[in-house]
């Protein structure tokens, strides 16, 4: 597989230089500083390009083309929001970026109620609570009938954790749920979640999930004329949020979205920590069965807990077995190497490392680290997951 790694640019407290310490080979970025909508241009995707390379990497994966909302659900000016993706699609593939990934999740891309949840280890990881969730939802936000789309246990224990809750831990809340849509906190208030919730009323999710058959129908001829690999992120987490439908989540969401364009440019970026905080997917399962769609892959691992919360584990630990899913991919690798496919190597990054030891200090000394993107974390599961991939290729005589 090919290890890459997540760079948000030049503003990144992860430099380059760090990133290539680790011993990647690829690069998995965005232009971050565009508003979702707007065509990226040929020479801002092209600096990007030369400033990955000149550090001796190569821009493997873009993660991720903003998907505004008009786009979802077809409305307001999404034609010219499609040329604009589509025009963004050709300067990636001119610059050598052969893989895209995206999401089709209304209004939040990833959801976490606690960013740096401590764990017995003395390092943070990332969380979502479902009793902080319904707390947030029924009681801060205030949605209505909110209350209505949880079991009634679930209500009571999410409104006397609301009661226990000061100014500031609502506040904290408000803020990391917020931090999961697109351009993060520092772009929404609560009035503004509400707007973007209401755009959705009446939204069913077959509604929604033909919208998403119209863009791949659309949007996978060209990829595949360019040369480029789509990549749909599962939801995150793959349950609904805010009474919102959630269109990738299981295998019959994969069959369906695959099922709408039959090409290899239409294919899914496997994320073992979304599909794994759903105790119903069996991830080994399902990465044999969707092997050959399987554009990119992040590697991350989750434990869960009975009402509906998780936390991300260690890489080779969790609910879901890792082993056994990169060896899958692995296996994978060795098919398409056989067919002749030009995508036999699967790229692949650690996703969501704990924050450990000296980043730690860092964020308390006020570096800005993007939540789950600290150095350490990601480079201790880096070198557990590489470490799987060696015994594979030793076991396989390779």
């Amino acid at each position: 597989m090919e290890q890459c790694w997540r760079w948000f640019g030049p503003g990144d407290s992860v430099t380059l230089d760090y990133i290539k310490q680790a011993g990647v080979t690829g690069i998995v970025s965005a232009l971050h500083g565009y508003k979702g909508g707007v065509a990226w241009s040929r020479d801002d995707v092209f600096k990007r390009k030369h400033e990955i390379e000149a550090a001796g990497l190569r821009w493997s994966v873009c993660e991720s083309i903003p998907m505004p909302t008009e786009l979802k659900l077809r409305t307001g000016s999404y034609r010219e929001l499609l040329s604009g993706w589509k025009d963004t699609l050709s300067h990636l593939a001119a610059a050598g970026v052969g893989v895209v990934n995206y999401n089709f999740m209304p209004v939040v891309d990833w959801t976490r109620t606690n960013l740096h949840f401590a764990l017995a280890s003395g390092g943070y990881a990332l969380r979502f609570d479902m009793i902080d969730f319904v707390a947030y939802d029924v009681f801060v936000l205030g949605r209505k009938n909110a209350a209505a789309d949880y079991q009634t246990d679930l209500v009571a224990s999410a409104e006397r954790r609301f009661q226990g809750m000061d100014d500031d831990a609502k506040r904290l809340l408000e803020k990391n749920i917020i931090a999961g849509l697109p351009g993060g906190e520092d772009t929404y208030n609560r009035d503004g979640v509400a707007r973007e919730i209401a755009q959705f009323d009446g939204v069913s999710a077959d509604d929604l999930r033909a919208n998403l058959a119209e863009f791949i129908k659309e949007m996978a001829p060209v990829a595949e004329e360019l040369g480029i690999r789509l990549g749909i992120h599962a939801d995150d987490p793959p349950f609904s949020l805010f009474g919102l439908p959630r269109i990738v989540s299981t295998a019959d969401d994969f069959r369906f979205l695959l099922n709408a364009h039959e090409s290899l440019s239409n294919g899914v970026t496997f994320c073992v920590g979304s599909m794994g905080a759903r105790p119903d997917n069996d991830l080994p399962s399902l990465v044999e069965e969707f092997a050959p769609r399987i554009a990119f892959a992040h590697l991350r691992n989750t434990t869960r807990e009975a009402d509906g919360s998780f936390y991300e584990a260690e890489h080779l630990d969790g609910d879901s077995d890792m082993v056994r899913i990169v060896f899958a991919l692995m296996d994978e690798e060795k098919s398409r190497r056989e067919e002749g496919r030009a995508d036999a190597l699967i790229p692949m990054r650690p996703d969501h490392g704990h924050l450990l030891a000296d980043d730690i200090a860092k964020v308390e000394a006020g570096v800005k680290v993007n939540a789950g993107y600290s150095y350490i974390g990601r480079l201790k599961g880096l070198a557990e997951l590489r470490g799987v991939m060696r015994a594979h290729t030793v076991m396989a005589g390779q």
